[in-house]
């Protein structure tokens, strides 16, 4: 069985950063890893002294979630920015449990933290590959792999799959009007309607320009057309404030194709692609499959 010292010397040496608090949420003890790490002594970071290492952009935060934990007396887990002794910060995944006294009394809580920089950054990486900077959605050739991998399950597996391309109608007017800055309001306005149609499993992407490709999974042709009449009508509901004293509305038109012969995407949307300029020229803000 370990006795005290034996674990005081596990916690010591561990290449994990172990803190823990007190019954009132102070911290009172940092190991050496954390010490060493932060560069900092025990006095200094006793109490919400370690608060002084935190990352602006993070502290308020990071502070909020522990204090929440801490008067529910749960765990938790969260990602924040620590200053390491070099002056660099660091992205540190902190986990704190609340811990008892043989009596089950609550006397504080007990975290581990690890330096997860090289994923945190890796993470952000493939995100910056997968998605449009200005949107927030998926870029073209990322939405593209998605759609290629499920057409081909539902060609393998015979199942429904519905293709929408959408673009602003007039949007080079706006440009031309307000500036490009405001066209970019706009694209990002109706980024975001287009996201809360749809489900979570769908795909969304910017295809380019003003144009956005809609991947619907497992999605029949007439369930794929009212969903478009949706988007027309979010669209077309939405009042955009590009300047102080301006708001613009805005519509779109939609093609919609259900997979019926189709052999490649490329195929998909170029026939998806006539059925939105039938939209156009029909008189735009509309739907058509």
């Amino acid at each position: 069985m370990i006795d005290l010292e034996q674990y005081k010397l596990i916690v010591e040496s561990s290449p994990n950063m172990i803190w823990r608090s007190n019954t009132s949420a102070k911290c009172d003890y940092f190991n050496k890893t954390w010490l060493d790490f932060t560069g900092r002594t025990l006095e200094q970071e006793y109490g919400f002294g370690w608060v002084e290492g935190v990352h602006p952009e993070d502290l308020d935060r990071c502070v909020k979630l522990y204090m929440d934990s801490f008067k529910e007396q749960k765990k938790f887990e969260m990602d924040y920015r620590l200053k390491r002794h070099d002056n660099e910060f660091r992205w540190i995944n902190d986990r704190g449990i609340p811990f008892y006294n043989k009596q089950g009394e609550f006397i504080g809580f007990i975290g581990s933290c690890m330096d997860v920089t090289e994923k945190v950054e890796g993470q952000r990486l493939r995100e910056m590959a997968q998605k449009d900077s200005l949107c927030n959605i998926y870029n073209r050739q990322y939405s593209n792999q998605l759609l290629i991998k499920e057409l081909k399950q539902a060609q393998e597996h015979n199942g429904s799959f519905c293709l929408l391309m959408l673009d602003i109608d007039d949007f080079k007017s706006i440009n031309d009007r307000y500036g490009h800055v405001s066209g970019d309001t706009v694209l990002i306005a109706v980024a975001d309607a287009l996201r809360k149609e749809l489900r979570a499993f769908d795909i969304l992407g910017r295809y380019g320009g003003d144009e956005f490709i809609i991947g619907l999974v497992r999605t029949e042709f007439e369930e794929a057309l009212r969903v478009a009449k949706r988007i027309c009508n979010a669209v077309a509901g939405l009042d955009i404030i590009v300047t102080d004293s301006q708001n613009v509305k805005v519509s779109v038109s939609v093609g919609v194709k259900s997979l019926e012969s189709e052999y490649s995407l490329d195929e998909l949307i170029k026939n998806a692609d006539k059925k939105l300029y039938e939209a156009k020229k029909e008189g735009k803000n509309l739907a058509r499959g």
